[in-house]
């Protein structure tokens, strides 16, 4: 019986011993954290979440805080810093790793403090349509007031509240954003540890539209030129949820 199991476990052709042959490697499963944009919640991802799951992916999609599910905790006192802790502390806590970090829109300013507080963490950053901030400078300073980004307009009691935010609609909604985490400048610590991690940048641009048109074309600039690969998608400013099929294929391919 012992002689038995010793040939199975090391193989046995034509009377000679071979050891067997090792396992090839299990590929390692992809993991996504979106953050989503500004007004928004994790919600904004749900149609795209299960398009990358069926492919093997891990889809973490968190609601910021204050909004999203959260926005009954909502206040006014809300800064950028709280959002940066809200992802670092679910990777953290969740203890992941070779993190592929997606930010949409405003939530290129969290991916960004993220990156710099855990860049051991992260696997690749993907700023869709999304705010590129360097050390200092905050959403407004990016967008400056006027336009279709004129902030001092839709502020109010603390909180940024455009003309599409309106109560009494079904859930999901977009909820009033506070308008703390749009001035508080990035603190950036780790420039150098951080400027380490892969990135690429989509920046997507309506039919018909030229890039050098759209509200994010700076932040892809600037993306290009820290030798960033820039990937155009036509389509709006929500491909997430207007587009899921076509970013999922896009997000597929960045991997």
């Amino acid at each position: 019986m012992k002689l038995r199991l010793l040939l199975a476990l090391f193989g046995f052709t034509c009377g000679v011993l071979v050891p067997a042959a090792e396992p090839a490697p299990v590929a390692k499963q992809p993991i996504l954290v979106a953050v989503h944009g500004a007004w928004a919640g994790g919600w904004h991802f749900k149609k795209i979440a299960p398009l990358l799951e069926e492919k093997g992916w891990k889809v973490y999609r968190p609601s910021l805080s204050g909004l999203g599910e959260h926005f009954n905790t909502a206040r006014p006192d809300i800064g950028l810093q709280t959002h940066i802790d809200d992802i670092v502390n679910l990777i953290l806590f969740e203890d992941l790793h070779d993190v592929i970090l997606l930010g949409h829109s405003y939530g290129g300013m969290v991916i960004t403090g993220v990156a710099d507080r855990i860049p051991e963490r992260i696997a690749r950053l993907v700023y869709l349509d999304a705010s590129l901030p360097v050390d200092g400078e905050s959403l407004l300073s990016l967008h400056k007031p006027g336009g279709s980004f004129d902030l001092e307009k839709m502020t109010k009691d603390g909180f940024v509240v455009p003309n599409w935010v309106k109560p009494g609609k079904p859930f999901p909604i977009d909820v009033p954003h506070p308008l703390k985490s749009f001035t508080d400048p990035i603190v950036l610590q780790h420039q150098a540890a951080a400027a380490k991690v892969p990135a690429t940048y989509i920046l997507t641009v309506e039919k018909g539209g030229k890039p050098e048109g759209d509200d994010f074309y700076a932040a892809s600039e600037r993306a290009r030129a820290r030798g960033w690969p820039v990937l155009i998608m036509e389509g709006d400013h929500n491909p997430q949820w207007r587009q899921p099929e076509a970013l999922a294929n896009l997000l597929l391919g960045i991997h």
